[in-house]
């Protein structure tokens, strides 16, 4: 018993002091850019073992401060990602909800789709599940998880969204998310995106060519091998329709 009480109190030891680190972390970054994140360093890991798909292709990062970031960006990922964003505390649990009832569905249908394959011989394709994140759960999880998916990962990605929106406004919380976030292999943050698909500066950039960065933003790797798809184009058009309509903070 003994033992097993250590074991138990090393555990909450080591649970305190990691949540002690977060908060220091992320109290730093009221004054301090963060010059990396943990999934940033995850994918500069991978590119390091296994290459890059495009070989010709340098790291693409740049810190641009929120005011040299255009409206236009700012208001389309807002409208694509978190149309709530300025109004609520991190986490949105109705949106946590109702992707939670889409994925279960979506599940279900893949199994019965899985099933049809299997007697016919073809391959099965994979459920396309959808997340209920807030941009601040985007930024609490890039910043500082891993990227895995269990319930233990997402508790503490909806902890650390509660710490970002105590301690940060929500201003610096999208300056740090879109300097961050990743717009392709190697290519993070909104200044590389910019330069990288339309030659200008992330000031520069139009409504058309905001909304369509911001489509890119749930499967960066997938959308730069079709920047022109007739989904892009048609949930850019979408995006632009509601930049009006997104709040900045």
């Amino acid at each position: 018993m003994r033992a097993a009480f250590r074991w138990v109190l090393c555990l909450l030891v080591a649970g305190l002091a990691l949540q002690l680190f977060f908060v220091v972390r992320i109290a730093a970054m009221v004054v301090i850019d963060p010059q990396s994140t943990a999934f940033e360093r995850s994918e500069a890991w991978q590119i390091a073992t296994r290459g890059r798909a495009n070989a010709d292709r340098d790291w693409q990062q740049q810190w641009a401060p929120y005011a040299r970031i255009s409206d236009t960006l700012k208001r389309a990922v807002i409208a694509s990602e978190d149309g709530e964003f300025i109004y609520h505390q991190g986490v949105e649990w109705e949106a946590i909800e109702k992707a939670r009832q889409r994925n279960a569905k979506a599940e279900e249908l893949a199994a019965k789709r899985a099933a049809q394959a299997a007697a016919s011989g073809k391959p099965a394709r994979p459920p396309r599940l959808r997340g209920g994140s807030t941009i601040t759960q985007q930024l609490a999880k890039n910043l500082l998880l891993s990227g895995e998916r269990t319930l233990m990962r997402k508790g503490q990605e909806l902890v650390l969204a509660t710490l970002l929106e105590l301690m940060l406004d929500k201003q610096r919380i999208l300056e740090i998310y879109l300097n961050n976030v990743e717009w392709g292999e190697g290519i993070f943050g909104a200044e590389a995106a910019s330069q990288h698909y339309f030659n200008k500066p992330a000031s520069r950039l139009n409504a058309n060519e905001a909304a369509r960065l911001a489509v890119m933003l749930p499967s960066p790797k997938f959308f730069e091998r079709r920047p022109t798809s007739p989904y892009v184009i048609g949930r850019a058009a979408t995006i632009v329709a509601r930049m009006p309509s997104a709040d900045l903070p």
